[in-house]
């Protein structure tokens, strides 16, 4: 399919799949003109690709960790690797909660 085609069945910009293919996440073929060409299975891929941008990886992250997606959501199978990598965000999150919270409350006792 061509990239108008996947950017209505799934939503997303031309100019955001032209960046997965720039990242090296969604890769396409081309026409002898030089038109993208989508595989069958391409919104599944900017399915997951979605799903893990929202779970917070970046880009280097998900083109290490696509290949564990599965499903639409996604769910990822879990290898010793991702299990480190997504245990050490899910620590970098916890300490940005903790720094939002203490400004929060240096905030509220200005306002207080």
């Amino acid at each position: 399919m061509l990239i108008g085609k996947l950017s209505e069945q799934t939503g997303v910009s031309r100019r955001a799949l032209r960046y997965y293919e720039e990242q090296g996440l969604l890769i396409p073929g081309r026409t002898c003109s030089g038109y993208r060409v989508y595989s069958d299975d391409a919104p599944l891929i900017v399915a997951q690709i979605q799903g893990l941008y929202a779970a917070g990886l970046d880009s280097d992250a998900i083109r290490q960790y696509l290949p564990c997606a599965r499903g639409r959501t996604p769910d990822l199978e879990m290898c010793a690797e991702l299990r480190t990598h997504l245990n050490g965000r899910a620590a970098e999150l916890d300490t940005q909660l903790e720094t939002i919270s203490r400004q929060r409350q240096a905030i509220l006792a200005h306002l207080s």
